[in-house]
């Protein structure tokens, strides 16, 4: 009984101050969160030094909290190059169990060491990776130290630098935040253990059904052949539904297998997740004696004549880019400032994203799985030089992150889809051949997602559909920041079939008009795009502000695009985005006075017609204390709503609240005539 309660002492004892923070998926991780020490070192001499040794003296080195961007820490700040990481932690050896050190991500290259040995090590700065370091621990006190480069200001990383040999284009339009950004862990496995589960649940829109298929990673390190029956459990809202699942036989020794099953689920087993009905499922893969737990949303998503369409439904939306960047924090990532910020962009109307140009934490899209947001997911190729798309080493590392990220993400419903990059000259050769073969290789890792990339290369106006990559995607992405219409128009009349997401589109706080100037553009853009019906989401550039080393940067470091500033404080283009991005709009009808301080309001709610325009259902309207249901309008569709309002106030607050709880939309109604009023 020792070694259970060894471990169980092990989690109590380093869950304290990690979970607090940062959220770990895996329920059996055992946290190395909290206090290392850190030496930066700008000579690149750790390795041939011998940083990583268990009796290296560390009197030289500072104490940090791991994770940790070093490059917002005071001590470090701005600094680019190698950083060493090191702590110790006891342990007691697992017979016949093999344990896993994990990095949910470490910017940009790593190498691990245990005990004075190298592990292993690691490229790509956002996404998740693992070592089996089962023959490197000991019993009692084990030394792990990492080394973490962030010096992407050169060619041959993604993202990283150009090879065209201009000034001041050193590096991407964000900070390359170094350090051991998100959680680090260990778990301990089974000799035959879960290595990942893909769930594909797909909704039979006319019957009400669904079809279940699992595939389920198997790591047999035994030697031995040996592949476990599997065994499903799954539950929604607590309750398990019970199913009969067909099973394919399979075996290996010493290597990895894929098994699959398949099961279907009744019409009344089955909820579709939605925006507005972000329904989840529950599930459990046991393999023997490991079990794998995570969540799935059965949902359809389709393109079909200019159209995206959720669970059959047409659906435009709006949505923004968040950059991961926050004061002192940088790219650091805790619970607290995911809630924050995507309750704000919820809040804003923006449900519809290509978040930013690499994945970010997969607490977010826990977030947006559990409230209801769609999430163009995107790999770090940025603005990558023709040259370089035709490398191979290039090609290789960006295949590898795009796994990585691919592996981490298939199972979460609000992933509609996946970018293979973002402003690079797709009409060039080099371009095509990168968006067709990109998008190929990712087909065989994810048939079940829709597949784009961010062009800006539309915008020159090609003259056939096969001048440009769009040709291979699924739908259309434009950043485009200007003429809207006239490019909007012109791109949809190359790609008829295809619907338009635009992946970017804004302007700067600092413009000659300041933040004004933001809301004209807004309510400008808003004209353009309305007429036409092709368009299916639109995403500001950007969310937030954020800090940046690339060329148009202001002196203070900052580039102003965000509805909110760099501390999330709101500009006025926040309140103009929530009305302007709301599915509906308030009209004041009429206002009778009546006798003895009881009086009449009369107000119109309308669907939006156009943009952002989807089907409402279960939405609510709230005055004061009061709240009651509006009846469910399809787009175009209005109601009528008569409200009593007492007393003697002069105007009245209305509130639209979403069946998630979200608050989208407020309007104050003067009573004090019957003029009409509308936000429109």
């Amino acid at each position: 009984m020792r070694q259970p309660l060894i471990i169980l002492f092990l989690v109590l004892q380093f869950a304290t101050v990690s979970f607090g923070q940062y959220s770990i998926r895996d329920p059996k991780a055992i946290p190395l969160h909290g206090e290392w020490v850190f030496a930066m070192d700008p000579n690149d001499v750790g390795e041939t030094g011998k940083w990583y040794r268990e009796d290296a003296p560390l009197n030289r080195w500072n104490k940090v909290t791991v994770p940790h961007c070093f490059s917002v820490d005071p001590r470090y700040q701005f600094y680019t190059g190698t950083a060493w990481y090191r702590r110790t932690f006891p342990w007691q050896p697992t017979t016949g169990k093999r344990v896993l050190l994990h990095f949910d991500a470490a910017y940009y290259k790593t190498v691990v060491w245990l005990n004075g040995q190298k592990v292993g090590s690691h490229e790509g700065g956002y996404t998740p990776f693992h070592f089996d370091v089962t023959d490197f621990l000991k019993a009692g006190a084990n030394t792990i130290a990492v080394s973490v480069d962030n010096n992407t200001w050169k060619v041959g990383t993604i993202p990283g630098s150009k090879d065209n040999n201009e000034p001041n284009d050193p590096f991407p339009g964000w900070v390359n935040y170094g350090g051991l950004i998100r959680p680090v862990y260990l778990t301990v496995e089974p000799a035959v253990y879960v290595e990942n589960v893909k769930i594909e649940a797909t909704p039979d829109l006319t019957k009400g059904t669904a079809t279940l298929k699992i595939k389920t990673r198997i790591r047999n390190t035994t030697g031995q052949t040996n592949a476990p029956k599997l065994t499903f459990r799954v539950e929604q809202a607590g309750k398990v539904i019970p199913l009969n699942w067909k099973q394919q036989p399979g075996s290996a020794a010493n290597q990895t297998l894929v098994l699959e099953a398949e099961t279907a689920l009744k019409a009344a087993e089955v909820k579709l997740w939605s925006l507005d009905q972000p329904t989840l499922y529950d599930i459990q893969v046991i393999a023997a004696t490991d079990t794998v737990r995570t969540h799935f949303g059965i949902r359809k998503v389709e393109v079909r004549n200019a159209q995206l369409l959720l669970n059959g439904q047409p659906i435009k939306v709006a949505g923004g880019n968040r950059v991961v960047d926050y004061p002192a924090l940088g790219s650091l990532e805790p619970d607290w400032l995911v809630e924050k910020d995507l309750r704000l962009m919820k809040e804003a109307g923006m449900e519809l994203h290509r978040l930013t140009h690499y994945t970010p934490s997969e607490t977010v899209y826990d977030w947006a799985d559990r409230n209801g947001m769609l999430i163009i997911t995107e790999a770090g190729n940025w603005q990558i030089t023709p040259r370089l798309m035709d490398n191979d080493t290039i090609r290789t590392k960006f295949r590898q992150q795009f796994r990585e990220m691919a592996e981490r993400d298939w199972n979460h419903p609000s992933v509609i889809a996946y970018s293979v990059g973002n402003e690079y000259l797709s009409e060039q050769p080099a371009g095509q051949r990168w968006t067709k073969d990109m998008i190929a290789y990712a087909r065989e890792l994810d048939p079940t997602r829709l597949y784009t990339f961010a062009s800006m290369r539309l915008n020159i106006l090609p003259k056939k559909p096969e001048d440009e990559a769009s040709q291979y995607c699924d739908f259309i992405s434009t950043n485009t920041y200007g003429n809207h219409a006239n490019i909007l128009k012109h791109i949809h009349s190359l790609y008829p079939d295809k619907p338009i997401f635009i992946s970017e589109y804004g302007t700067r706080a600092d413009g000659n008009n300041g933040e004004a100037g933001q809301v004209t553009h807004l309510e400008k853009f808003l004209n353009d795009v309305r007429p036409l019906p092709y368009v299916v989401g639109a995403s500001w550039w950007s969310f937030n502000d954020y800090l940046s080393r690339h060329d148009g940067t202001n002196p203070d470091g900052t580039r102003p695009w965000g509805l909110v500033r760099h501390d999330r404080s709101k500009r006025p283009l926040y309140a103009t985005h929530q009305t302007g991005m709301a599915p509906l709009t308030i009209e004041k009808l009429s206002w009778k006075p009546g006798p003895e301080g009881t009086h009449a309001l009369t107000i119109r709610l309308t669907a939006r017609p156009d943009f952002p325009a989807y089907a409402l259902k279960q939405y609510r309207l709230k005055t004061g204390t009061a709240t009651q249901l509006i009846p469910d309008l399809q787009p175009g569709q209005t109601t009528d709503i008569i409200l009593p309002v007492t007393g003697f106030d002069k105007t009245m607050t209305v509130e639209v609240v979403k069946p998630t709880g979200f608050s989208i939309l407020t309007q104050t109604i003067d009573l004090t005539n019957d003029t009409r009023t509308s936000n429109r």
